[in-house]
C-alpha cells in the first residue's frame, strides 16, 4: 500500500504540485507601486493638477453646451463627466491612502530612531553628569588656585622675614667679625685697583 502512494506522486514527505488557477497570479513589486502612489498623490495636491483639471472641465462643458463642430456627446446634466470624476475619485482615494500609509510607516521608523537616539543622548548626559560630580568631589580634596596662592604668599612672607633677619644679623657689628670684614673689604679693593 505504501508503494502505491509513492507511485502516484509522493507521500506526506513530498509537497503537492500547485494547481493552475483560473486567473493568473499577478505579482507586483509593492515598493514600486507604493512609489507610484506617492508620486500620484503628490501630483494631485499641486496647483498644476488643479489648473489642468479646471481647464479640462471648462473645455468639456463648453464643447457640450455650445456643440462645437457638432459634437455634443455629454448633454447638460453632464453624466459622463460625473462618471469620469467618480472613476477618478475611486482610484485616487486608495492611492492617497496607500501613500499616507507609507508615510506613516516612514514616520514610525523615524520616531523609533529618534527615540533610540534620545535614549543614547540621555544615557551619555547622565554619564557625563556623574563624571562631573565625581570630579567636583575629587576637587574638594585638591588644592585650589586661591589656596595655593595664599600658601605661596605666606611662604614668601616667611622667606622675606627670614632674609630680613639674616640681613639684620649680618649688619650687626661684632668685634672680631667687623675687623675681618673691613680687612677683607680693603684687600679686595686693593686687588681691584692693582689690576
Amino acid at each position: 500500500m505504501a508503494e502505491r502512494h509513492h507511485a502516484k506522486g509522493g507521500g506526506l514527505d513530498t509537497p503537492m504540485e500547485l494547481k493552475s488557477r483560473l486567473l493568473p497570479n499577478l505579482t507586483s513589486d509593492p515598493d514600486l507601486f507604493g512609489r507610484f502612489a506617492e508620486r500620484f498623490a503628490r501630483y494631485m495636491g499641486t496647483a498644476n493638477f488643479l489648473l489642468y483639471m479646471t481647464i479640462f472641465v471648462i473645455v468639456w462643458i463648453a464643447v457640450n453646451v455650445i456643440g462645437l463642430f457638432g459634437l455634443r456627446w455629454d448633454p447638460y446634466p453632464f453624466i459622463l463627466l460625473n462618471l469620469f470624476f467618480s472613476t477618478q475619485a475611486s482610484y485616487a482615494a486608495p492611492l492617497i491612502l496607500l501613500a499616507q500609509n507609507r508615510q506613516d510607516d516612514r514616520d514610525r521608523v523615524q520616531i523609533e530612531q529618534d527615540r533610540s537616539r534620545n535614549e543614547r543622548n540621555l544615557a551619555d548626559t547622565e554619564y557625563l553628569t556623574r563624571e562631573v560630580a565625581a570630579l567636583r568631589i575629587s576637587l574638594r580634596e585638591v588644592a585650589t588656585r586661591d589656596f595655593v596662592r595664599s600658601e605661596l604668599r605666606s611662604l614668601l612672607e616667611e622667606l622675606i622675614a627670614l632674609q630680613d633677619a639674616d640681613d639684620a644679623e649680618d649688619a650687626r657689628p661684632t668685634s672680631g667679625s667687623s675687623s675681618k670684614n673691613s680687612s677683607t673689604k680693603n684687600g679686595s679693593s686693593k686687588r681691584s685697583s692693582n689690576s
